[in-house]
C-alpha cells in the first residue's frame, strides 16, 4: 500500500459523506438539525434499548460535554428525552420521542435516497461493507 493510495482511500471515504450531508442539507434544515444532531440522532437505534451517554460518547467518538451539548439541542427540539437509567442511577440515558422518532426516520431515508453509495449495486454495496468493517475490526 503506498500513501497515496491511502490517501485517496480517506478522501474518498470523506468525501462520501460530505455529500451525503450537503445532500441532505434540506431536509436537516427543515428539522432545525445539524451535522452533529443528525449524526446523534442516528446513533440511537429505536429497535435497542435506550442507550447510556457513555455509550453514545463511544458511538459519537466525542467527550461527554459536547454530547450534553448536542443532546441538549435534540431535547429542546422535543427529539429526544433524558432519563435516569434503571440499571443504573447515575448514569442517563437517551430515548427517542414519538417525534424524534418521525424525525429519524425521515431523514435516514433521505439519506439512504440521495447519498452517493445509493449508486452502487448490492453486489458493490456488500463488498464495500465488507471492507470497511474489516477496517474497523483491524483499527485500535
Amino acid at each position: 500500500m503506498t500513501a497515496a493510495d491511502l490517501t485517496a482511500a480517506v478522501a474518498a471515504t470523506y468525501d462520501v459523506w460530505m455529500r451525503t450531508v450537503d445532500l441532505i442539507g434540506p431536509v436537516l434544515s427543515e428539522h432545525r438539525l445539524t451535522e452533529a444532531t443528525f449524526q446523534a440522532l442516528w446513533a440511537i437505534d429505536p429497535a435497542e434499548p435506550p442507550p447510556s451517554m457513555k455509550v453514545m460518547t463511544e458511538r459519537l467518538h466525542c467527550n461527554a460535554p459536547n454530547l450534553t451539548f448536542v443532546t441538549g439541542q435534540l431535547v429542546d427540539r422535543g427529539l429526544v428525552e433524558r432519563s435516569v437509567d434503571p440499571a443504573d442511577r447515575r448514569s442517563r440515558v437517551l430515548s427517542l420521542t414519538a417525534k424524534g422518532r418521525r424525525v429519524r426516520d425521515e431523514v435516514l431515508r433521505a439519506t439512504l435516497r440521495t447519498t452517493p453509495l445509493a449508486n452502487l449495486d448490492e453486489d458493490e454495496l456488500r463488498k464495500l461493507t465488507a471492507l470497511l468493517h474489516r477496517a474497523l475490526r483491524t483499527t485500535g
